[in-house]
Formats: structure tokens, sequence, C-alpha cells
């Protein structure tokens, strides 16, 4: 697995800059020189017969990578920066109703196996990231290669109560996004311990239904021109990720993103110490994937609801290995580490070649497929 010399070892990264700034404006601009080595777009030139295009809660995507939040995606250039490198879809940086300054340095660290990260949900706010999302739309719908001009954005909201999420939700429907991510990995502040949303079924069925009240209220509020699915995302260290699976699609939800990071933490042997500030982390990257790849399995059983699969996902294989266990579409976050930001292309390029030499034309012959 080649990993960005420019990135080794320990990472260390300011929390007081933009995501991606520091270590990860290293990866933007590394993978700017080598976006133009792979297939202007994203897939096989050759292989017009092989369709890797994807349809997700309703929504057209031209590929099923999404770009995962959390990864280059602050401003309105990174998200079309990762469109145009090949993603299908851009997901948002996780936005909460006020400005967070998240985590003091360091907040990263990485090895071989993946990356833990405690950036602690910095953020510039919400009305601010709005104006970053409509520009994205504006600069999309202008763009020079008229495939892109549908890419999809989808915005990612978090709250510690389920009124902020409400409140959230309603606001960022007004920005253009195509759909909305709720991240539910955040203490709620009124439970007694402080559990998070994405741990308790009756919580996140709750969180959901006012989510799914409030966007209404905003449809009607813009004379039905707001129609946006709502994705729940999932925690994967909780005992039985299918019954919180089932207890949102009760709720309305539209789709579910599977899975979070897994919480995590290194030691500095000289010390004895956390490394991170925040002394644990979420763990992401190619050690993850196992356990994505379980967590979709049990989610497929128990939903009817697409899945939004993330974790893990470095390859071609890895990505067609998502959609086996139950995925309809792919999110892709550390691989723009160990491959730079064209790993989109790369991976729908492996995606296709795949599909070409295993005699599969449609990406709807394998979804589920290790349930058949």
């Amino acid at each position: 697995m080649r990993k960005n010399s420019f990135l080794f070892g320990h990472i260390f990264v300011s929390a007081s800059q933009p995501l991606y700034t520091k270590a990860y404006f290293h990866i933007f601009l590394m993978s700017a020189k080598s976006a133009s080595k792979v297939g202007e777009k994203g897939f096989a030139k050759s292989d017009a017969a092989i369709d890797v295009s994807a349809s997700f809660c309703g929504v057209k995507l031209r590929n099923p990578l999404v770009l995962a939040s959390g990864i280059v995606d602050t401003t309105a250039s990174s998200l079309i920066f990762a469109i145009e490198n090949g993603a299908g879809a851009v997901t948002c940086k996780s936005i909460s109703l006020e400005p967070r300054k998240g985590h003091g340095s360091p907040i990263i660290v990485t090895n071989e196996s993946g990356m833990l990260n405690a950036v602690g949900l910095s953020n510039p706010g919400l009305a601010s990231s709005i104006e970053e999302i409509k520009d994205a739309k504006k600069r999309l719908a202008a763009h020079k290669d008229k495939e892109l001009r549908n890419a999809r954005i989808i915005g990612n909201v978090f709250a510690t109560s389920i009124e902020d999420f409400a409140k959230a939700a309603k606001e960022i429907s007004k920005s253009g996004c195509e759909m909305l991510e709720l991240n539910l990995s955040c203490p709620n502040v009124k439970d007694e311990f402080g559990e998070p949303f994405a741990c308790n079924p009756a919580m996140a069925a709750e969180l959901t239904k006012a989510v799914k009240k409030a966007l209404k209220e905003a449809n009607k509020d813009a004379n039905n021109k707001i129609n946006l699915p709502i994705l729940v995302k999932l925690a994967p260290n909780v005992p039985d990720i299918a019954k919180i699976a089932k207890a949102v699609e009760a709720a309305g939800a539209d789709g579910i993103t599977a899975i979070n990071t897994m919480p995590g933490m290194f030691l500095d042997l000289k010390t004895g110490k956390p490394i991170l500030t925040n002394k644990s982390g979420g763990y992401s990257g190619p050690g993850l994937k196992p356990i994505a790849v379980k967590c979709i399995y049990d989610i497929y059983k128990a939903v009817k609801i697409p899945i939004l699969g993330t974790g893990g996902v470095n390859t071609g294989k890895d990505a067609i290995e998502l959609m086996m266990a139950g995925a309809t579409a792919v999110g892709v976050g550390s691989a723009v580490y160990y491959r730079g930001i064209s790993c989109f292309k790369k991976i729908n390029n492996e995606i296709a070649e795949w599909m070409k030499e295993n005699n599969v034309s449609s990406l709807k012959e394998i979804i589920g497929k290790a349930h058949k």
C-alpha cells in the first residue's frame, strides 16, 4: 500500500485551522499533481457497456463513490476539487449551529493500518457553511465539464440536543444540498450520562422524527421546493447496530450511513501517555474495513432503505466488498491520504476493471450479493 511520502508516522495538526489545511492541505496539493494521470471520467473509457452509475435515495450518481465527511470538505473549492477528481458525490464537514473550535493539537495520529483523529468537530458554523454549499452549487452549475454540473452535495449536521438537530437541518435545507446526513455520534447533553444518540435506538428514532418534521416545515415554507432525503450516520461501537438502523428507518430515515469511526487510542511509548490531546479519537482507514463490512451486512438484513457504506475503502475491491455486503453507494475518506485526491478515479477504474473481468455490467448485480 503506497502512502504519500510527506505524511508518515505520527501526524500533528492544529485544530485552529480548517480541516483541509496543514496535514490535509498537503494531501490537497500533492494530490493535484497526480490527478491528471488518471482517466478524466474516473472509469475505464473503453468499457462503454459497464454501468458504474448508482441511484441512492432517488438521487442519481454518476458513480457510487462519495467523499466522506471530514476530508477536504470545508470550502466550495475543496468540494469541487473532489468532484473534478472523480467523486460521484461529496459530503460536507459536520456542521453545528454555531462555530466550533475543536480540540487542541495534536489531533491526528497515523500508522500503516489507519489513522486516529480527534479533531473535535471543528467547523465555521452553519451560516458560513451554507454559503460555501451555495457557492459550490453555483460554480458546478456553470462548470465547463457538463458531466459535473449535476454532481451531488450531501449536507451534514450535528448537535448536542434534538432541538438543535432539527434547527440545523431546517437551516441547511436552504443551501441547495441534495441529501442530508445526520451525525449521531455526539453526546446528548440532556441524557443523564451524556450517551451519544447513535447508541440508543429510542433517542436515535426521536431525533430522526424531529428532523423529518423540521424538513417538512421547511418544504412547506419553500412552496414544496425542498425534498431532502436524510441519511442517519450510525456508530459501530454498539451492541446491535441493526436494531438502531431499524429504529431510525421506522422513524422516517431515507437511508443509513454505516459506519462512523471506531473509538481508539495510541500511547507514546516514551511517556506512557496518550498521544492525542483528547486522549482518545476515532479510528479509520484500512483496519476499519472488516468492521464496516460486518455492520453493513447486519444492517442490510434488517432494513429496506439504502446504505451508504463507509470504512476502510482504499481500492476498487474494497468498494465492491462493501457493496456485496449491502451498500448501494460507498464513502471514501482515508484513501485520500493513502492514494491522493485522485483515489476516486483510481478506485472507479478498479471497479470497472473488476466488473469487466467478472462479466458484471451493472453495480445492481453485486449489491447485497453476500445475502443471495
